[in-house]
């Protein structure tokens, strides 16, 4: 059985750092894609970054502050979120591909294909 734990989640000011990271069990593809995803308070869901085997997508609003990355012996994914502006105040989601897929745009910014495994989330909150 596939779970993906995020932790690292707090309460900073504006302009502050944070570290998330998602760690899998039951989850041996380290090559595979997967991504950040975050909600804002009365707000869908919309993708944050992915890495896959070829590339990573950043969503325009936190291009140049965030950076994702994973430990693929670990299969631990990462996510340094640098500059936090109160914006960025969300319930943040780790998620992985089921197969190998790939990462790509639509309009709620980047996801993979195949994406069926999510954590339970771990909150996010940025004072101006």
């Amino acid at each position: 059985q596939v779970q993906l734990v995020e932790s690292g989640g707090g309460s900073v000011q504006a302009g502050g750092s944070l570290r998330l990271s998602c760690a899998a069990s039951g989850y041996t593809y380290s090559r595979y894609c997967m991504g950040w995803f975050r909600q804002p308070p009365g707000k869908e869901r919309e993708g944050v970054a992915t890495i896959d085997s070829d590339k990573i997508i950043y969503a325009d609003s936190v291009k140049g502050r965030f950076t994702i990355s994973k430990d693929n012996a670990k299969i631990t994914l990462y996510l340094e979120m640098n500059s936090l502006k109160p914006e960025d105040t969300a319930m943040y989601y780790c998620a992985a591909s089921e197969y190998r897929g790939f990462g790509y745009t639509n309009s709620r910014g980047p996801t993979c294909t195949g994406m069926n495994y999510w954590g339970q989330g771990t909150q996010v909150t940025v004072s101006s």
